[in-house]
C-alpha cells in the first residue's frame, strides 16, 4: 500500500516554509516511521482520517521546529527546572481525566492545556494568559472539527479549553503515544510503543514544560496519563523527585470503556474491522500499564504514591481531594477548595452525554482477563473493592 505521507517531502516543505531545519533529538524518526507504516498498511483511513493524519504529522513536526528554535534563541531555558511535579496515573478510562480537572482548580498547581501543549512557542504569560490569541482561538471552536465528525466523541472523553490535557499531546510530538492508536486502529504501532526506551520521548516532553513555564505560568506541575504507566522507571529517571496518584477502577470495565473508545475514533477516522480486535488489543494494553504499575511499586516502595479508587471520584471528590493532599503531606486550602466546590457545581458526570458499552462486546472471556490482571487485582485488592 502506498503511504499515506512522504515525511521526507514534508520535511523539505516545512524547512522551506520556516527556515528551519533543526527537528531536535533525531530519535523522532522512529516513532513517525513506525506510524507512517502503520497507517498505511493496516488502518484502512477514509478520506478525511488521511487528511487527518497527514495534518497531525505535519503538525507536530513543525512544533518540534518551533521548539528547537526558540530553545536556541533562549540560552535561558536552560536554568529552568520541573520541580516536584505530581503524575496522575492509572488504567486507561480509571478517573485520571476527573482528577486532573480537580487538581487543576488549585491555582498553586499549574497544568497543561491543550492549546499550550499543541503550540507551545511563544510560551504564555501569565498577564494575558487568559487572554492569549490561541486560549481564544480554543475557546472559540472548543468541540472542534471531532465533534462535528461524530458528536458522540464528547460524551466519552472531553477536555474543555480551560482544563488539562494529557501528556500525550508533547509526546505524540515525539511520535510516541497511545493516543495515535486510539485515533487510529494501527496495532502494529501500538506495540512498538510499549517496547521502545522511553528516555528520549520524556527528554521531549520536559524540554516543552520548562518552555512553556519559562513564560511565567508557574506553579507545582500536576500531569497526567494512562500512558506513564508503561514506563515508569524511564518517567521517575527524568523527573525523579516526581510524586504519583494511582486511580483504580475495576479492569474489564477500563477495558471496555477504553476498547469502545477507540473503536468510535475508528468510525471517524478509517473502516474498522471486526469489534473484537479492540477489546483484543486494549486488553493487552491495559494489562501492560497494570504490571508497569505493579512492577514499578515493588522495586521502589510506595512511599510516592497515593491511591485513588474511582468511586471515591463520583460519590464524594471533595472528601477524596482532601484526602489525596493529605497523603501528599499538604492540605487543601480555603481557594483551593472554593474553586473545587465551583468546579464541582459544573462538572456534572454525563453533561455531555451518557457512554453507552456493553462489557461483553469486548471482554469475551472475563475469568481470562480477570486472570491476566491478576498481579494488580491481588496488588490493590482494597481500593478495588471499593472502586
Amino acid at each position: 500500500m502506498s503511504s499515506v505521507i512522504d515525511v521526507d517531502r514534508v520535511i523539505e516543505e516545512l524547512t522551506a516554509e520556516t527556515g528551519l531545519d533543526d527537528f531536535g533529538d533525531p530519535t523522532y524518526r522512529d516513532g513517525l516511521d513506525v506510524l507512517v507504516a502503520a497507517l498505511a498498511d493496516e488502518a484502512r483511513l477514509s478520506d478525511v482520517g488521511h487528511a487527518v493524519a497527514v495534518g497531525q504529522i505535519t503538525s507536530m513536526l513543525k512544533t518540534r521546529l518551533l521548539v528547537e528554535q526558540w530553545w536556541s534563541d533562549q540560552p535561558e531555558l536552560d536554568e529552568e527546572r520541573i520541580e516536584a511535579p505530581i503524575f496522575i496515573v492509572g488504567l486507561s478510562r480509571s478517573g485520571t481525566t476527573a482528577l486532573s480537572h480537580l487538581l487543576a482548580r488549585d491555582p498553586r498547581n499549574r497544568s497543561l492545556l491543550g492549546w499550550e501543549a499543541s503550540l507551545p512557542v511563544p510560551p504564555p504569560r501569565r498577564s494575558t494568559y487568559g487572554t492569549d490569541a490561541r486560549f481564544e482561538a480554543a475557546r472559540g471552536d472548543e468541540f472542534g472539527l471531532l465533534h462535528r465528525l461524530n458528536p458522540a466523541i464528547a460524551s466519552m472523553h472531553h477536555d474543555p479549553p480551560d482544563l488539562p490535557v494529557e501528556c500525550l499531546v508533547p509526546m505524540a510530538q515525539h511520535f510516541v503515544a497511545l493516543s495515535l492508536p486510539l485515533m487510529y486502529p494501527i496495532p502494529t504501532y501500538a506495540r512498538w510503543v510499549r517496547t521502545v526506551d522511553h528516555g528520549p520521548v520524556y527528554r521531549w516532553h520536559e524540554r516543552v514544560l520548562r518552555l512553556l513555564q519559562s513564560g511565567g505560568v508557574r506553579g507545582r506541575w500536576q500531569l497526567k496519563s494512562p500512558h506513564h504507566c508503561i514506563a515508569l522507571e524511564a518517567l521517575a529517571a527524568r523527573y525523579p523527585d516526581a510524586r504519583f496518584i494511582v486511580t483504580h477502577r475495576d479492569p474489564a470495565t477500563c477495558v471496555a470503556s477504553t476498547a469502545s473508545l477507540a473503536r468510535e475514533f475508528a468510525r471517524t477516522f478509517a473502516h474498522p474491522g471486526d469489534i473484537a480486535q479492540f477489546g483484543e488489543l486494549w486488553t493487552e494494553l491495559l494489562v501492560a500499564m497494570a504490571d508497569g504499575i505493579v512492577q514499578f511499586r515493588r522495586d521502589h516502595g510506595d512511599d510516592r504514591f497515593v491511591d485513588v479508587p474511582y468511586s471515591g471520584l463520583t460519590t464524594d471528590p471533595l472528601a477524596t481531594m482532601r484526602r489525596v493532599y493529605e497523603e501528599l503531606g499538604e492540605s487543601l486550602d480555603g481557594a483551593a477548595e472554593a474553586a473545587v466546590r465551583a468546579h464541582l457545581e459544573v462538572a456534572v458526570q454525563h453533561r455531555f452525554g451518557h457512554h453507552e458499552y456493553q462489557v461483553d462486546d469486548f471482554v469475551v472471556d472475563r475469568a481470562s482477563l480477570d486472570e491476566r490482571f491478576a498481579p494488580y487485582r491481588d496488588r490493590f485488592a482494597e481500593e478495588l473493592a471499593i472502586a
